[in-house]
């Protein structure tokens, strides 16, 4: 999910409104566009359309229609990512996009509303990993997942479209910005959080390794087989992804296995799984936990300020909120040293 930075001038495109598709106009549509022929069920999506369309065979797809505002730059974008990953070493399991009957990775439909690009991809079939039991055994596979995704994406030439993303990393202090909406009882963790930052910077921008990331590797993107839910099976949503230091994908990642009582096992199992594909670099196991605070306070701060602002969707805005909150609080006072204590192996990386 993208949006803006709250410092940036461009139009919100997560506050735009347009006129729903009818169920009959989007099959019409797929019909058109795809040639093929079948039924459609609306999902639940917050920044565009987003349908089941079920195939006559019964073969399943997504069916995604962008809202006006959508920056067309920023589905090529993506669109570009998901084509690399199909011929990038390793092989991840990410949907395909289905070509129009012209061989176009996408569509532009014209609405009352404006033009808004379709597309149509590959239904992955499996449960959300938030939605499954956890355990380090799925936490090392997790991480695993990611590396591997990191590696496939390693040499993606593709750059996102100018302006900054809110969910980037490297603008944490951007939220310097809107930090005031965070409740009294938080805040001052959130602030000493965008000042550990802020003292941090000089190291990060000498990061060497920087590449194309996901950037939102979280458990409503992650994938997992029904029967065995440590097996990663799909890794959707890729609307977030930057150019950004490698570290940073990992640092959001981890955030998302600190919120239980065995959180430091499945932190070192995440890690580990993670080594196993792809190793650390020194400096970016120095940066990792200020890195990881700094995304748990992200979710803090934006979650607060987004749910005031739109308090009709407060209930999707908030679902990560109490999660980064306890997560936030276990690794406080996490030290680079302390993390290498969790995974022996991380130092030798």
């Amino acid at each position: 999910m993208t949006e803006p930075s709250p410092t940036a001038k461009k139009a919100d495109s997560m506050s735009a409104t347009w006129s729903a598709t009818s169920l009959s106009d989007a099959e019409a549509a797929v019909m058109q566009v795809y040639g093929v022929a079948g039924t459609i069920r609306r999902l639940s999506s917050e920044r565009d359309e987003t349908f089941l369309f079920t195939r006559s065979d019964g073969t399943d797809f997504i069916l995604k229609i962008a809202n006006p505002a959508e920056d067309p730059a920023a589905l090529e974008f993506q669109d570009g990512a998901l084509l690399h990953l199909e011929a990038a070493p390793p092989a991840v399991p990410v949907p395909r996009l289905i070509p129009t009957k012209s061989g176009e990775p996408s569509h532009t439909l014209s609405t009352a509303d404006g033009p808004r690009i379709m597309r149509l991809l590959t239904f992955l079939r499996g449960e959300l990993q938030y939605r499954t039991p956890a355990s380090e055994a799925q936490s090392r596979n997790v991480g695993r997942a990611l590396a591997e995704l990191g590696l496939g994406l390693e040499d993606y030439d593709g750059r996102p479209p100018a302006g900054k993303l809110m969910w980037d990393i490297s603008h944490t202090l951007d939220l310097t910005a809107v930090v005031d909406h965070v409740a009294p009882e938080r805040r001052a963790q959130a602030e000493a959080v965008l000042a550990e930052f802020e003292r941090a910077l000089p190291a990060i921008t000498r990061l060497k390794r920087r590449q194309i990331i996901h950037n939102d590797f979280n458990p409503h993107n992650v994938l997992l087989d029904p029967a065995a839910p440590t097996a990663v099976v799909g890794i959707i949503d890729f609307g977030d992804m930057v150019h950004a230091p490698l570290i940073n994908d990992l640092a959001v990642a981890l955030s998302y296995h600190l919120a239980t009582e065995n959180w430091a096992a499945r932190t070192s199992s995440f890690l580990e799984g993670f080594l196993s594909a792809r190793a650390l670099e020194p400096a970016e196991m120095e940066l990792l936990p200020v890195l990881t605070r700094s995304r748990l306070a992200m979710s803090l701060i934006i979650a607060e300020w987004r749910s005031a602002r739109f308090p009709e969707n407060r209930d999707y805005i908030m679902r990560n909120h109490a999660t980064a909150w306890r997560g936030l609080q276990n690794i406080s006072n996490l030290t680079p040293a302390g993390l290498k204590r969790l995974v022996p192996n991380l130092s030798e990386a």
